[in-house]
């Protein structure tokens, strides 16, 4: 629903427009100032119709006002015939248009939907660019969960029906949301996210739904929700699993009839707004204790797409790794690269935190990082510890060492009960481990050793001699 100020101090005119544009399509509010219309500019405006003469602010104040707080809502003037000029200067301030009075109903209705024509039209620009911005890639991963994943992108995108995404905490529940939006119609409208979690149920209620003015103390003027903000595009609410009682009802009577009131109002408002949702929580479990309502949960689960975890897809951390090493080398002015000790020991590592842990990790070692690669000293020791039971992972000795250590078997061997979970000891076994394995792996080369590993030589002989593997040269 499109929301239009009428500021004129003739109440004749205020009342024909305000009966010609009051409907379904949009929401009128007529003032007899041009005061009253500037207060009303941080409250979501698409389209002003000022009078240029009027006591107090005149039409050409009015039109500053909103170009310094609210520069993309668009102008129209209305002025009698000996004030052209003025209104010409208007055009060159800002305003979209002008018209001339006396005027038809035809003329003004067909001027307007013009000017919201061209917001919208500037607001999908806008926002295409902001996107381009923010994410330069799509979803990263050729595992085979990944591809699954994507097909059934592929498939709902081109739908209206709610998507219910689902997956661990930081697996990228909400990258899918927005790759359902990119790839979707709406693309050219607005993505709307909403962590349903991080709101109190007041608060949640007035986010999502808008409010009106005095619906609460402290409500100083009427705001609009999220839902009208994502209005021809797609709204995302993370967490849903969070969501009070109170709010469900109002989340399944949009769902249904795709229609709302503002808390504090009582005009319903109707919007064209896709759902996606998402959680982490089981929200089977959450039907069965009472505590989330049923008709909720199947109307929403019309689609349902489960993000895997990261340790389900590990061929795909490489490549998350280098879009993040990239990503933060740029930020920091620091091109570094990966040696392949890094990538091993990221692809080795349970991430109990997902995707979002990894990034955590990357951002980190790129701070740390003093040369042009980053090293194993330079990720967080974590890393290096020893994994829940089910996450060891086995590994087949390499063919051509005769060396069957391995990094994961260091760990094994560390933690095994015979070997007490002394943090010394197992780090030193860790590090024993990475380095007979490179060992094995470049047959005693030193050199590539070294660079492997991210090591000056001389750093490296002192760790093989101080491990009982020899450090001298030519041993």
């Amino acid at each position: 629903m499109k929301r239009i100020i009428i500021a004129d101090d003739k109440g004749a005119m205020r009342e024909m427009l305000t009966q010609a544009f009051d409907t379904r399509e949009y929401e009128v509010t007529a003032v007899s100032d041009g005061s009253e219309a500037v207060a009303q500019a941080e409250s979501g405006v698409d389209l002003v119709i000022t009078d240029l003469r009027m006591p107090g602010l005149d039409g050409l104040e009015v039109l500053r006002a909103y170009k310094r707080i609210s520069p993309e809502t668009e102008v129209i003037v209305m002025t009698a015939f000996g004030t052209v000029e003025n209104a010409v200067e208007a055009m060159r301030q800002g305003a979209y248009d002008y018209i001339l009075k006396p005027f038809s109903i035809d003329e003004i209705e067909l001027k307007v939907a013009r000017a919201l024509d061209r917001k919208q039209l500037a607001g999908q620009v806008r926002y295409l660019k902001e996107e381009e911005d923010r994410r330069s890639g799509t979803m990263i991963g050729e595992s085979s969960p990944m591809r699954q994943v994507q097909r059934l992108i592929d498939k709902v995108a081109a739908s209206n029906a709610p998507v219910l995404v689902l997956g661990e905490s930081g697996t990228g529940k909400e990258l899918v949301a927005r790759e359902i939006h990119r790839r979707s119609p709406r693309a050219g409208g607005a993505f709307v996210a909403v962590n349903c979690a991080a709101l109190s149920e007041g608060l949640l209620e007035s986010e999502l739904f808008g409010h009106e003015k005095g619906a609460y103390t402290g409500a100083a003027g009427m705001r609009k929700g999220r839902f009208e903000l994502a209005d021809s595009g797609t709204l995302f609410l993370d967490e849903i699993g969070e969501l009070s009682p109170a709010i469900q009802v109002k989340l399944l009577r949009f769902l249904q009839e795709k229609e709302f009131e503002r808390v504090g109002g009582s005009k319903t408002i109707r919007v064209d707004v896709r759902v996606v949702a998402a959680t982490h929580r089981n929200l089977k479990q959450q039907l069965a204790e009472g505590k989330f309502r049923e008709d909720l949960y199947y109307r929403l689960n019309v689609i349902s797409i489960e993000m895997p975890p990261l340790r389900a897809r590990r061929e795909d951390i490489p490549a998350l790794a280098e879009h993040f090493l990239a990503r933060y080398g740029k930020e920091m002015a620091k091109p570094v690269t990966m040696s392949h000790a890094v990538a091993d020991a990221l692809t080795r590592y349970h991430w109990p935190g997902n995707i979002r842990e990894l990034q955590n990790v990357v951002e980190r070692a790129v701070v740390l990082c003093d040369g042009p690669e980053l090293d194993l000293a330079d990720l967080p020791r974590e890393l290096f510890s020893t994994p829940p039971t089910g996450h060891v992972e086995a590994e087949a000795p390499e063919a051509d060492t005769g060396y069957p250590v391995s990094a994961t078997a260091a760990m094994a061997v560390s933690a095994s009960p015979d070997h007490p979970l002394d943090l010394t000891t197992h780090l030193d076994a860790l590090e024993r481990g990475i380095i007979l394995e490179a060992l094995g792996r470049y047959r005693w080369n030193q050199t590539k050793v070294a660079q492997t590993l991210g090591l000056k030589r001389s750093s490296l002989q002192y760790k093989m001699k101080k491990h009982g593997l020899g450090g001298d040269e030519g041993e």
